[in-house]
């Protein structure tokens, strides 16, 4: 049986991690006034963050429609996928999963089946890459749903934001914490497990990334991480450092920037943080 791996532009993988395991990713779009583009297909990442700052009003985003991931089921299908598994951003943050879900009853030739990750970028790309290496070794669909399933249990994410502005632009935070934060210079953190987002917050860029590290403690042993940024190579740099000095043997996995549908919201100066809890008695 072979069972091939569904994800959306969300989940940042690098692009030699999708070519090595034969996933599928559909892009969503990031809209700039009338003009809109596939995320990762049109537009680049470095074109989309020296376009943002100067961007009135802020881009908008949104998924595809139902027949775009119809036509990447079918094709995965002609390319002779037994089974299909397709595993996206968590629903509390985009349509994309609903929309794949509409797609599936379409496809009646093989097995197909929509999980919500319930994560964020690399957080969603941990999983796809788990799926990806349980089908070449010849998992059925059912065991590949499970077993993500477990994993999702064990993933959390961390974001410290350099502002609170492309939220607030975006409608994601009200007027009132948008004024308050700015008022004391917060810097926004948020923290994401199982489709649920909270707030977190610290005084300074160099405390959003020492808390960072915290979260990361507070969760006991890890089994590895991830580390992500939008457009900010050199807090990318000082987030590493931080993981060398205070996770020492926790092997960092995959490095990834932010994709523009995510960069939308979050702006460029954002650091994240992607934890694999070690399983249960390990």
């Amino acid at each position: 049986m072979t069972v091939r791996i569904v994800t959306d532009s969300t989940c940042d993988l690098p692009p030699e991690v999708i070519a090595e395991h034969k996933i599928a990713v559909v892009p969503l779009y990031i809209n700039f006034g009338t003009e809109s583009y596939r995320d990762g297909v049109d537009l680049t990442r470095d074109q989309f963050y020296a376009r943002l700052p100067e961007s009135h009003p802020s881009p908008t985003t949104s998924a595809p429609g139902t027949a775009a991931i119809v036509e990447h089921y079918q094709r995965l299908i002609a390319d002779g996928a037994s089974g299909i598994v397709s595993i996206h951003i968590g629903s509390s943050l985009s349509n994309v999963f609903n929309v794949a879900q509409m797609a599936a009853p379409s496809i009646t030739a093989v097995p197909v089946r929509v999980v919500d990750g319930g994560q964020i970028t690399l957080g969603t790309g941990f999983l796809v890459v788990h799926a990806a290496r349980l089908a070449a070794s010849g998992a059925t669909v059912d065991e590949i749903v499970a077993a993500v399933k477990a994993m999702a249990e064990r993933t959390h994410s961390f974001a410290a934001l350099d502002t609170l502005e492309y939220l607030r632009r975006g409608g994601r935070v009200n007027l009132i914490m948008f004024s308050v934060g700015t008022l004391l210079k917060m810097k926004p953190m948020l923290k994401m497990h199982l489709g649920k987002v909270l707030t977190d917050r610290a005084r300074t860029s160099k405390g959003a990334i020492d808390r960072l590290i915290d979260l990361a403690l507070q969760l006991g042993p890890l089994e590895s991480v991830a580390l992500v940024h939008a457009a900010t190579p050199e807090r990318l740099e000082l987030l590493r450092g931080e993981v060398m000095a205070r996770l020492p043997g926790v092997p960092v996995r995959m490095v990834g920037e932010v994709a523009p549908v995510i960069g939308a919201h979050v702006g460029p100066g954002a650091v994240g943080l992607v934890c694999l809890r070690a399983p249960s008695g390990n």
